[in-house]
This record gives C-alpha cells, structure tokens and sequence, in this order.
C-alpha cells in the first residue's frame, strides 16, 4: 500500500519537471501508438498556443473502476466482499441456509448464486451492505480491504491496481486534469480506498448507492443506510451519474466494458477534442484475456463501436510492460 502510494507522488513529481521524455512520464507503458495519442491528446488540449487549448476547470477525466484500475476477475472485488459478509453473517440468520441466494454462498456454489442474475445480487447487497451507519459501513469495508486477499494472486485486493493507470492519472492530474471515479460498484465501498490508492478523494468517486436517512442514535445524529437501492451507477446511467454529481462534460473517458459503452458516448458527444480509451484484457499469462463473451466486464459491443470510430483501444499484452505495482519490485 505504501508503495503505491510513493510511486504515485515519485512519478507527479517528475511530471512536474516537464523536461523527460514520453518513457519516463509514463515508465510502465512501452512506446505504442496508444501511449502515443494519449500524450499527444494531452499535448494538444493543454498548450496556451494550441487551436485545441481546455481551460483547466474543463479538463474532466472520468475512469470506471473494474477492469479500468484494478483488476475484476475472477469476480467482481466488491462481490467477494459481499459474499464474505454473508458467511459472517449467517449465525444470525439461520434461514439462510434453506433460502438461495445465500444457500449457495454458504455452500460456494456461486453458480447457483449466479442463477438467480441481478435480482439475487441485489438481495445479497441489501443484506449485507444496509441496517448499519455509514461509519459502521466504512469501519467493515476497512478492515476486508486491509486484510482480504485475491484467491490467485495472494496478494491484497488494492495491489491489484494497474501501475500503468495510476502512471497516467498522475501523469493527468500533472497536466491540470481533474480525474474522477465513475463506477458500477458502491460509492461508499470505493471512497473507503481510492484516495490512498488512486489519489482520487472521496468526493471525486460516483457510484452506485443505497438510500440513506438522518438518525439519532444514543444521543449522536447518524447517516442509517436502508435495504433500498438508491442510484445503479451503470450502463446508460453513468452519463446520467456523470451529470448530476460532476456537473460538466468529460473531455476524457476509460473504460474496459459494455457497462462503460454509454460513458464514452457522452464523452464523444461534446464540442472540441475529445478522448475515449478502452483497456482490452489481452494478457492472459499477466492477468486474464476475455471481452466478448465474458459473464465479467464484457467487451462486445464497446469493442466494435471503438473501431468504428476511432477511439483508442489499450492492449494490455502489447501496450503494458507490467501490471500490478508489485511486479516494480522485481
């Protein structure tokens, strides 16, 4: 953790220097045509002479989470949380055990908790992730997050965040970029981490929500999260999302699935120079290859949409010289 934490401000304050050239801006990238336009996008929109100059409070840049910072397969990180809670959970609930979809989470049978699709999800959230404060929530998400580990790497769940793309955000914000988190997950699960991993704060992080209402509760006002989705932060709502929290168009857009598609659209939609980047999992021995049939971060129709329109498209295995932070140690 402290290690992404110190390569991330080594590498803003070598940006600051503005004299190095492209490979040691961005050292984890090679030198591909996709490194190539995303320099040069940023050339072109933050020089005073430029016909493309953005004024810095216009430099939005908006990044989904899974698959676009740190790895999601081979489920979702926040889904193993989920799961987790529900087996510590259970003693209380002994009803659990006859009832899906938790039967089949306490029987890792996670097909079966697959089956029942977004409806069965939805329920194992509100279950697990609602009837507390929100400083009851924060405290829960900290400890996992501390302390749970990736069932193939071993490692931490926030160290397995790209280097490539904490590189950029960096290299970004150094070019008086605004960088924003705008991802399917939980918006109170995600702004528990993303400051000390991404250097993004929390009111920077759009995601999906829980309704939640005033109380007083031995004598202190709390924030009590309710079994009741709020906002889903997905698909054709992340521009919504972007919108209503943001409140500004993005300049600048990644993303690495179908549930993105709708974000880089909007992005594409505005007036003046505009960037929309795709991550392909394309490396199977460094981290996984999947996109078009894929059950996680499916990229089909995104993938045919950024041919056809230019936009760029990050392989992983041609564009990346590593992954994950750990791998700066070998």
């Amino acid at each position: 953790m402290k290690r992404i934490i110190l390569t991330s401000l080594l590498v803003s304050f070598v940006f600051s220097l503005q004299s190095f050239p492209s490979e040691e801006l961005l050292p984890s990238w090679n030198n591909t045509q996709a490194e190539k336009a995303i320099m040069a996008f940023v050339a072109r929109v933050t020089k005073q002479d430029s016909p493309n100059f953005v004024k810095p409070s216009e430099r939005i840049a908006v990044f989904d989470n899974d698959g676009t910072l740190w790895s999601e397969q081979p489920l979702y990180f926040q889904l193993a949380f989920t799961l987790e809670r529900v087996k510590e959970l259970a003693p209380q609930h002994p009803e659990w055990k006859e009832n899906q979809p938790f039967k089949g989470v306490l029987e890792n049978n996670l097909e079966a908790v697959l089956a029942g699709g977004e409806k069965s999800l939805i329920e194992l959230v509100m279950a697990t992730h609602a009837g507390m404060t929100t400083g009851e929530f924060e405290k829960t998400v900290e400890a996992w997050i501390t302390t749970a580990k990736h069932p193939k790497t071993g490692r931490l769940y926030t160290e397995m965040v790209y280097q490539p793309m904490l590189e950029l955000m960096a290299y970004l914000r150094a070019n008086g970029f605004k960088t924003y988190i705008v991802s399917g997950g939980g918006i109170e699960f995600m702004r528990v981490f993303t400051e000390r991993v991404y250097d993004v704060p929390p009111e920077q992080v759009v995601g999906s929500t829980i309704k939640t209402e005033f109380d007083v509760q031995n004598g202190q006002p709390v924030l009590r999260r309710l079994p009741k989705i709020d906002f889903i932060d997905d698909k054709a709502e992340k521009p919504v999302g972007i919108h209503k929290f943001i409140g500004r168009r993005p300049i600048a857009a990644f993303g690495n699935s179908d549930g993105d598609l709708q974000m880089l659209q909007w992005t594409d939609a505005g007036d003046g120079p505009r960037l929309m980047v795709y991550i392909h999992h394309t490396d199977e021995e460094r981290e996984w290859a999947y996109d078009r049939t894929s059950h996680i971060g499916r990229l089909d129709k995104g993938l045919d949409e950024a041919k056809e329109k230019g936009w760029i498209v990050v392989d992983m295995k041609k564009d990346w010289k590593i992954i994950y932070p750990f791998e700066l140690k070998k």
